[in-house]
């Protein structure tokens, strides 16, 4: 004879309990290596940088950072990255916005001509700009050993960066939203400011800081056209390579460091911004 025995259930849940997701080993294990080979490649190398820089001190530091030429090459290197980021946020999303909407002849080619700069080595980049724009130019127009030669550099460096990061974004955007507002009497202007600019906000501010950022620490495609004058055309990059020809390596540290924080500032930054208006969205 057999005596059935009640089933134990487990007891529902309570309502608002929340159950803690189990992170999987292979989960555990992925975030491990990820950690581990992040910390080799970037975070232990910038410490490092930061800690040599302070070796001697924070009044060397400062020393270091505010002597004439160091101080005169992180000014022109912020001042041109800013300008240069700026341009490339509005000639940048034009690029994108002409080879997403619009068809012409050639099309495909300049859709690759883009993304030269990534794969161009930048001593070769700068070498072609001095061949077209330095003395000898074959257009007549001489920016060679000149703060707008430097401009010139950084902006072929960075123009792909605004142009990758809105490109997706308006392949993807909603044209039935731009053909309803159409309907309702909306003119052209109306709808891009109030339906499609907001969409591509985002992805413009991302590539701002992403090209301000690539450029001010720019170093190949500056050094022959710029001619490396110092209180003139020497960039921030240069000036670090300098010191550490003049075996101040603590001095290279301490601008680097000057640049690191900028940098980081300008992604801080961004990063708050798009918060702030998926917050609003």
């Amino acid at each position: 004879m057999t005596v059935d025995t009640p089933s134990r259930t487990a007891p529902p849940p309570r309502a608002g309990a929340r159950r803690r997701p189990r992170a999987s080993g292979g989960t555990a294990l992925g975030l491990g290596s990820a950690v581990l080979y992040l910390s080799l490649i970037v975070l232990i190398p910038l410490a490092l940088v930061v800690v040599r820089s302070t070796d001697e001190g924070l009044g060397y530091f400062w020393k270091a950072v505010t002597t004439p030429d160091a101080w005169a090459a992180l000014t022109l290197t912020i001042g041109a990255s800013a300008v240069v980021a700026l341009v490339n946020l509005v000639l940048g999303t034009l690029i994108a916005w002409v080879l997403v909407r619009d068809r012409f002849p050639g099309k495909a080619i300049v859709d690759t001509l883009i993304d030269l700069p990534f794969a161009l080595p930048t001593i070769v980049a700068g070498l072609v700009l001095l061949a077209l724009y330095g003395p000898e130019s074959p257009l007549g127009v001489n920016l060679a050993y000149s703060r707008a030669g430097v401009g010139l550099a950084l902006l072929f460096v960075t123009l792909p960066f605004v142009v990758r990061t809105v490109q997706p974004v308006l392949i993807e955007l909603d044209k039935d939203m731009e053909q309803a507002a159409a309907s309702l009497g909306a003119s052209p202007f109306q709808t891009f400011r109030r339906i499609i600019l907001p969409n591509l906000v985002p992805a413009m501010l991302s590539g701002t800081a992403l090209a301000f950022t690539r450029a001010i620490s720019e170093f190949g495609s500056t050094v022959l056209i710029s001619g490396n004058l110092p209180f003139k055309t020497q960039v921030a990059a240069v000036n670090i390579f300098s010191q550490i020809e003049g075996d101040n390596t603590t001095g290279a540290a301490a601008i680097s460091t000057v640049l690191l924080v900028v940098a980081l500032v300008a992604l801080l930054a961004l990063d708050l911004l798009q918060r702030w208006g998926s917050r609003r969205g």
